[in-house]
Formats: structure tokens, sequence, C-alpha cells
């Protein structure tokens, strides 16, 4: 079966060159140009990926992001940003809003398609033999796709559940920004060390007692980060 993709663009030759490449690669695409109608669309048409662009009328691209990562049901679900040139401050916040990776315009559809298929094959890598891990109150539990903190469940997306993950599963050992580049992203890397500080920042908000004073993500000035080898 196809894999479904929604694009949320306002500027129709965009959607038109989007539309067209994605079916012949073989994706199933569907799109809205009001960002007023995307979340009914999602809810709808349940997409396997969403491309979202940034600048949208009604509701822009930040706040669907938003929205849907405090949705549950919608904290994996991989979001590509489109965003303009000149708009990097927006790129850092979309990846803290949560979107996965991003494209900027113009692009080249060789990219955006390779870009699409790298944020699939990374939602699909398959975690069920992967042991629970507990450190100190932190259990995480990739079977389930599940973190919880003192029992409390924590809402992660798919990157940074396997950022954290791979942290945890190596404790006390430090990693630079290159090597959780190569370790995590992988081969589909398309992301800088810049985004590595900004998915390390999200997992802190939702895993540290005082996200300021990090007791399980340590950062290594100079270096890089490690998980605390000090919490069982």
């Amino acid at each position: 079966m196809p894999k479904k993709i929604l694009i949320v663009e306002d500027e129709h030759d965009v959607v038109k060159l989007l539309k067209y490449n994605l079916e012949k690669e073989g994706f199933k695409v569907s799109y809205t140009t009001e960002g007023s109608l995307a979340l009914a669309e999602i809810r709808r048409d349940e997409p396997d990926l969403v491309i979202l662009d940034l600048m949208l009328p009604g509701l822009d691209g930040l706040e669907i992001c938003r929205q849907l990562r405090r949705n549950e049901k919608y904290t994996s679900l991989p979001l590509l940003m489109l965003t303009a040139r000149g708009e990097e401050a927006d790129r850092v916040v979309g990846l803290e809003m949560g979107a996965d990776d991003y494209v900027t315009k113009p692009f080249s559809m060789r990219e955006l398609v390779a870009r699409v298929r790298a944020l699939l094959r990374r939602r699909e890598q398959p975690g069920a033999l992967k042991a629970t891990l507990q450190r100190g109150q932190l259990v995480i539990d990739p079977s389930a796709h599940n973190v919880s903190l003192a029992g409390r469940r924590i809402e992660l997306s798919a990157l940074e559940f396997r950022l954290l993950h791979y942290l945890a599963s190596h404790p006390g050992m430090v990693f630079s920004r290159d090597q959780l580049l190569d370790h995590v992203w992988g081969n589909d890397r398309t992301v800088t060390p810049r985004s590595v500080d900004v998915y390390v920042r999200r997992v802190r908000e939702k895993v540290e007692p005082d996200p300021r004073s990090p007791t399980y993500i340590q950062t290594i000035h100079g270096v890089g980060y490690r998980f605390a080898a000090d919490l069982d």
C-alpha cells in the first residue's frame, strides 16, 4: 500500500510541483492550501507524513506543529517543514515545536523526495527487539515507544525518542554532535550539528526535572553530550 503524504501549502505552483513528483515516486498525495483545514484533514485521512509550509493563511505552520505534538496520537507523525531561505530563526523554532526536518525554498525535488523517504524509513525502524531501559526514575520502552518519568508518561516524537534511547543505552559515554548525527540520524542525516542542540533541548524540557540543571542528559563543554552513569 502506498504511503500517504499530506501537503499543507498555500502556493498553488508549489503544491502542483510537489504532488506531481511525489505521485511519480509512488506516494498517495493529498493537499490543503489553508492551515485552518490542516488538522481536520490529518484527522480524516491519517497521513504517513506531512509536508508543512511555515507561512500559511489562518493557522500557521508552527501552530499546526505545536498542536499535533500535543496530541498523543500524532507525536511520531513525521513533519517536514518548508521554509524560505531567510527564515533560519523560524526553522529553529519549528524544530523546537516538534518538526523532524526542513527544506528551504527554492528546493531540489530530488533532495525533498530523499528527505521524505528518510523520515519514513526512520519511522519504520524496528525497536521491538530492544529491551526496556530504566535509568533512575526514567523508563524507556522501545517496544511500546513509551517513556515515563516517576510513573508519568512523557510524549516524545520519533526522533526525540531515538536520541534519548541512544544516549541512555550508553550511560557515561560522551558523544560529539557529529557522532550523534551518525548514530541517531544515520546515513539519512539531513540536519546540522546545530539541530542536535535543538533536539537535546527539547528532550531535556520533557524528561528533566529541572532542564536548566540536567540530571540525565549532561553537556560536556567543548565535546558534546553524555547520559549520566550514576543513576541506577
